[in-house]
């Protein structure tokens, strides 16, 4: 395929947008998340690497947080004296000497991973040197990543001075979570070591640098350093390499030990060979999730970035820890795992690439400790998962908002309390996981377990009134409602979670009794319990107008002022910021995907076909998209009801997401959520991939102009090719 549909490119250079490029130019390998920062550093950047699992509390922070690591990428140059530096005619503000960049061209290789930056710099002396600079994570072996940097003398013979090294200046936005920092330097390589403050994790780096010279080591208490000085004949040109290995103590009982053992083993195979594993480990991966639609090149670049984003986020290794919302690309929501992961970014893993998946959902069966010690604070019985969850599987949702603008006043935030639909969502995924894979183990050991308890959770938090069951003070998808009575998304999707309980204790008795038996004893599963079940699904109250054919979000949205959404157009940021959080509030402006998401999950099972286009109707005009999640799923169910142009019009739009900065919060990391939900948009969207009893099958809906989407999807252990045409 051409190029173009595999790269990611900036030219020229745009100082202007240093932060927004290090989101789109994050490099990962499932273990770790790099930003795309500049190795040479530069005022106003945000050099960032997350490691899964790392969080830690500091005093001053309300929540604990993913937390920065150490730099890894710290590579600086300098050009006959002159610091090599990304300095334009129009940008210069460095003291003398400075030099002059000529030529400028960097790109993120999708299909491999890799970071690559070519620059044509002058220095004072008139010397011009051709500087490239590439990094990988390696998706081969999680703990190595490696730089290299080839430099050719285009003009003169110049000297060049090169430092490689590890630095341990590093905050997240200011606070520090580093302690007990050491490092090291010798002929033969450099480290570093730390803890973090409260949880105690340990990280280890260790780097050896490969140059034509033997390197200088240079010692320091927080950045140690190799440096190396070479004379380049004109047109000459050297080659340096650095491997770095990275541990921490979710790893290894000695991550320092580990990581110089790493670094020496990499090194000794060399830069070349450790990229080519690592291209064979791509290539796998590309041939089990890469799309490919013929027919639209945009949206075929599109589809690959979002999907590259999520692949370099996911634990291939680790069944301990999840996928955050804004991935391993940056500090937004502190690292935080929502209900992104479970409906938005682990479908397209479990469709191909399972073993990916069934770690995520391990993540949660492992922090059933903390959702029953939640339901038990609330007063319920059963497993009530946390809305936000680190590594502890507590909640960890903030009480309170960062100060906000013009007055600094702060606001409530209530999901942590009361939006609990998240329990579901990860039943959902559970079960869409089992029927997928047909992976019996995972149900019975594990998976059955987090449907059954959270369907505990159901049956005593439901309320008896006026004869039926209802809901109250609950937030559903639409986060601009708060503390709302009877969302149609939460009680219909309790519902189908009950109704899915009582068929899984059905199949276990049959197919699995002992584990059934051991379910029924551990969880307090008694007859009165499941006739309890049986009553809640028989008559929980499901707001429904019979005039207008269309489901009631919640009790009373029609009562609030109706505000024209489309009136608000053009804008970066939701409506949310212009009305301010009260009106907000006393509006049907709604924030994602709401009843329209109940659709996409449930399909006709929530209603007849005019029912859903009604539906549709009511609701697609007020939404807001004010979440980067919401056009994956209106694209998705628009495709499914043949609204052909607005399903190609929100597709572009979830699309953009990141690439475009349509949300103005690219900064903060990559949207995972947005970029799990394209790839669902088009599958079971625009494909109209579903389940039958004889297996997978397809209902296409294509865009008029795309000639077919090919992908390949994984049922019960069998690969399975597709393509949708028209």
């Amino acid at each position: 395929m051409p190029d173009r549909l595999w790269t990611v490119k900036e030219y020229p250079f745009h100082p202007e947008k240093l932060r927004y490029y290090e989101t789109i130019f994050t490099i990962g390998n499932g273990y770790l998340g790099t930003r795309g920062s500049l190795e040479e550093r530069y005022d106003g950047d945000s050099p960032a690497t997350m490691i899964h699992g790392v969080f830690d509390h500091a005093p001053e922070m309300s929540v604990p947080e993913l937390v920065n690591a150490p730099d890894w990428t710290d590579i600086r140059l300098t050009v006959d004296g002159t610091p090599f530096q990304m300095v334009t005619k129009s940008s210069s503000t460095l003291k003398p000497p400075q030099g002059l960049i000529l030529g400028y061209e960097r790109k993120l290789h999708m299909d491999t991973g890799l970071l690559r930056r070519v620059v044509l710099f002058r220095a004072a002396t008139g010397a011009t040197v051709r500087v490239t600079f590439e990094r990988f994570a390696s998706l081969d072996d999680q703990h190595v990543m490696a730089q290299r940097v080839l430099i050719t003398a285009i003009d003169g013979a110049p000297v060049i001075e090169l430092e490689a090294a590890l630095n341990g200046d590093v905050s997240n936005n200011g606070v520090r979570h580093w302690h007990k920092l050491a490092t090291s330097a010798t002929t033969e390589q450099i480290a570093l070591s730390a803890v973090t403050g409260q949880s105690g994790y340990a990280v280890g780096m260790a780097a050896v640098v490969n140059a034509p010279q033997p390197v200088t080591p240079h010692a320091d208490p927080v950045r140690p350093a190799a440096r190396l000085r070479v004379a380049l004949a004109k047109d000459g040109s050297f080659t340096c390499d650095k491997i770095t290995a990275i541990y921490t103590s979710r790893d290894t009982a000695d991550a320092p030990s580990a990581a110089a053992t790493k670094a020496s083993a990499a090194a000794a195979l060399g830069y070349d060979a450790l990229y080519a594993a690592h291209v064979a480990a791509w290539r796998h991966t590309w041939d089990a999730l890469d799309i490919e639609i013929e027919g639209d090149e945009a949206a075929q670049h599109g589809v690959r970035f979002t999907t590259y984003h999520v692949v370099i986020a996911a634990p291939r290794h680790d069944d301990d820890v999840s996928i955050g919302a804004k991935t391993l690309s940056g500090v937004g929501y502190k690292g935080h795992v929502f209900w992104d992961t479970e409906l938005f970014m682990l479908p397209p893993f479990t469709l191909t690439m399972p073993p990916i998946a069934r770690n995520m959902l391990m993540y949660r069966y492992k922090r059933l400790p903390g959702a029953r010690q939640k339901a038990r604070d609330n007063g319920y019985e059963g497993a009530m998962f946390p809305w936000e969850s680190t590594d502890t599987g507590l909640e960890t949702t903030p009480q309170w908002s960062d100060p906000l603008p013009p007055d600094n006043q702060r606001i409530r935030i209530w999901t942590g309390d009361n939006e609990q639909h998240i329990s579901t969502d990860i039943a959902y995924a559970v079960l869409q996981y089992w029927r997928w894979t047909g992976d019996d183990a995972f149900l019975l050991n594990y998976g059955a377990e987090i449907v059954l308890d959270t369907a505990v959770f159901w049956g005593s938090r439901v309320e008896e009134r006026h004869g039926r069951y209802e809901l109250h003070n609950q937030i559903g998808p639409d986060e601009y409602h708060e503390n709302i009575s009877n969302s149609v998304f939460v009680n219909r999707m309790v519902v189908w979670h009950l109704e899915q309980a009582l068929h899984l204790l059905d199949w276990l008795q049959q197919h699995a009794p002992h584990t059934a038996q051991r379910l029924h004893e551990s969880l307090g599963l008694t007859p009165a319990r499941l006739a309890r079940w049986q009553d809640i699904i028989a008559r929980m109250y499901l707001p429904f107008d019979d005039t207008r054919q269309i489901h009631v979000q919640f009790d009373g949205f029609f009562d609030l002022e109706y505000i024209p959404v489309r009136h608000y157009e053009p804008r970066v940021g939701g409506i949310w910021g212009f009305l301010g959080h009260e009106r907000a509030l006393q509006s049907q402006v709604i924030k994602q995907a709401d009843v329209v998401m109940l659709m996409a999950l449930l399909g006709e099972a929530v209603g007849p076909r005019q029912v859903l286009l009604n539906n549709w109707d009511t609701y697609y005009p007020r939404c807001d998209h004010g979440s980067s999640l919401s056009p994956a799923m209106h694209t998705w169910v628009a495709a499914r009801l043949g609204l052909d142009d607005e399903a190609y019009y929100l597709f572009t739009h979830a699309a953009a997401i990141d690439l475009e900065d349509n949300k103005g919060n690219v900064v903060d990391g990559i949207h995972g959520a947005a970029s799990g939900g394209l790839w669902q948009a088009v599958v079971f969207g625009f494909c109209g991939l579903h389940l039958t009893e004889a297996g997978p099958a397809l209902a296409p809906r294509l865009p008029a102009h795309w000639r077919s989407v090919s992908f390949n999807v994984v049922y019960r252990g069998e690969t399975r090719r597709f393509t949708a045409r028209h």
